[in-house]
């Protein structure tokens, strides 16, 4: 029996639900928050790059707080955070007389890593496997993380005292990297001033989802219709990455998956049962940016990845239906 129609009007509900009680806290960054919630609803992760004090864990915090029933655990990485540290070791219990596993905080719905390029590349290895299978393993047994598994990790760019650059294969696991900025007005500082005098946090939002109804709408997501005209744009679009001048290192496969779930994600948000070009566009620069590494030349030139991606997505035409006979 085919599966039913999905219910983006129910999802759309709760989006913007959980998006206006995200933003009482972080204010007047609307399209970031939406960014970060189509994020989550994608089953993608999700990494945070930003200058200090611009509410970073903040929002991430606001996103897990909201959803009721998650587990939440909170990695502070630093330099002499060992892997086990981050995914769990066997322990040696004198009572019984055998190891018993001792569970790591990747074993949650939601994985808040602050400062994630501050742990030692060893470290950062040790998420490598749960990020793209949802899985550790340990003294050769794998062991599954609950479902949902969704890791918002935080960065700080400008900093490289004591930090270590991710490789591109931890990079590559991030469905998007979003950018918070500075307050866009006075008015919206004014209010965040406000919120400090308070002592106001994001672990006192309260939750509008639970987790039943998060597996729910992601769920929606993936029956979402992507034509086979869609399918071909946003193979289009990754294959000009690879062929850009301006570029070494290419979106993978696995970028332009990211590409098409995070448009299926977008649309879901927007109330429609389908993806259109639009969608793809909306998305494009947060899931594939961070995929691409420039050549000396183009940053000798001051080229950036996104202007080299909006320069793609100008230049790729979109496939159209083909005529009724």
């Amino acid at each position: 029996m085919p599966d039913s129609a999905p219910d983006t009007a129910m999802f759309q509900k709760h989006f913007h639900a959980l998006a206006a009680n995200v933003e009482t806290f972080i204010r007047g960054k609307s399209d970031v928050v939406r960014l970060a919630l189509v994020c989550l609803f994608a089953e993608g992760h999700l990494l945070i790059e930003d200058v200090p004090g611009v509410a970073k864990t903040s929002l991430a915090k606001a996103i897990a707080r909201s959803i009721a029933g998650a587990t939440v655990k909170r990695v502070q990485f630093t330099p002499d955070l060992l892997p086990a540290d981050v995914t769990g070791v066997q322990i040696y219990d004198q009572a019984r007389g055998g190891f018993e596993f001792r569970q790591g905080p990747v074993f949650a719905n939601i994985l808040l890593g602050d400062e994630i390029n501050r742990a030692s590349p060893k470290t950062q290895s040790a998420l490598l496997e749960v990020m793209a299978e949802h899985q550790v393993t340990v003294d050769g047994e794998p062991r599954p993380v609950p479902e949902p598994f969704l890791c918002i990790a935080t960065q700080n760019p400008v900093e490289h005292q004591g930090t270590y650059v991710l490789p591109e294969a931890q990079l590559d696991r991030f469905l998007m990297r979003i950018a918070i900025g500075y307050p866009d007005e006075v008015a919206e500082e004014v209010s965040i001033i406000a919120d400090g005098i308070a002592r106001r946090r994001p672990e006192q939002l309260d939750p509008v989802l639970d987790l039943d109804d998060l597996r729910t709408m992601i769920k929606t997501v993936r029956q979402l219709h992507v034509s086979a005209q869609l399918q071909d744009y946003i193979a289009l679009i990754a294959r000009a990455t690879r062929e850009h001048p301006d570029v070494q290192l290419g979106a993978s496969p696995r970028g332009s998956i990211a590409l098409a779930t995070a448009a299926q994600s977008y649309a879901a948000s927007m109330g429609r049962e389908f993806v259109t070009d639009d969608d793809v566009k909306a998305v494009a620069v947060p899931v594939l940016t961070h995929r691409l590494l420039l050549t000396s030349e183009a940053r000798i030139a001051k080229r950036t990845a996104k202007s080299i991606v909006e320069e793609i997505l100008d230049g790729t035409p979109v496939p159209r239906a083909p005529e009724p006979r």
